[in-house]
């Protein structure tokens, strides 16, 4: 089997890497280093321990960030933890409350009602029968007739008040040959029930005339002004008018 044959057949290529430096090598070297590759030829070389130590510094500090962080997170899971176990045994507790007084309704009445105290009223009235009766209904109308009778019986006792009228009239002649004897014999032959005539007496007018000027007491209720003019006057022969000169309530 020859090199090439023995090759084809490798299935791992360990110098792999050797032939990509040497194949870059040439290209650089027939056309010039790269930018890349003069960057790399400015830069300082580093030593490959200051390398993995720079690698190991940078994550020692990552490492330390992420320890810290790891740790708060502990902390506050720690206090969602407890906020939880508080928050289950309050809810058991209402739980078991609800249980107790749904199997005892009486403790569910939690305000106390004071005893009512019952007070006996005295009533002269107990043996009334409240919804009535026949009976009761008639001695109740025959009381309240009796107490009618006896007011009216008072009231009709007490003297009453009439009113009362002091009148004074001129009762005027025809002429001074009518006899005013006859005529106040005339005037006071006019009686009626609330009617007392009064002293009387002759006034000169004129020319010999006179006129009877007369006073009466009168009721007013029974007699009025009008009714006495109307009586005085049908003495036609004597008497020709008869007017109010004074009219007085007593």
């Amino acid at each position: 089997m020859s090199g090439v044959q023995c090759l084809a057949t490798e299935n791992i290529w360990f110098d792999k890497r050797c032939y990509d430096e040497a194949e870059k090598c040439f290209y650089e070297g027939a056309n010039g280093p790269t930018s890349q590759a003069k960057t790399a030829l400015l830069q300082p070389k580093v030593s490959p321990q200051k390398r993995r130590h720079r690698n190991s510094s940078s994550h020692a500090g990552g490492d330390q960030e992420l320890v810290s962080r790891m740790k708060s997170m502990e902390l506050e899971n720690h206090t969602l933890h407890k906020v939880v176990e508080e928050m289950r045994a309050a809810l058991q507790k209402l739980e078991s409350r609800v249980v107790v007084l749904e199997k005892s309704p009486a403790a569910v009445t939690c305000v106390k009602v004071a005893p009512v105290k019952q007070v006996k009223v005295e009533n002269d009235d107990d043996d009334i029968d409240l919804f009535g009766s026949d009976e009761d209904d008639e001695e109740a109308e025959r009381i309240k007739q009796e107490r009618i009778d006896s007011y009216a019986a008072k009231k009709s006792k007490k003297p009453t008040l009439i009113a009362k009228s002091s009148i004074l009239l001129d009762v005027k002649p025809w002429d001074d040959e009518t006899d005013m004897g006859k005529l106040e014999e005339c005037v006071r032959s006019v009686q009626m029930d609330g009617l007392l005539w009064g002293a009387g007496k002759l006034v000169p007018v004129g020319y010999g005339i006179k006129k009877l000027q007369i006073n009466c007491v009168v009721e007013d209720d029974k007699v009025g002004t009008d009714i006495l003019e109307e009586e005085i006057t049908k003495f036609e022969d004597y008497i020709q008018s008869v007017d109010v000169a004074a009219f007085n309530k007593i």
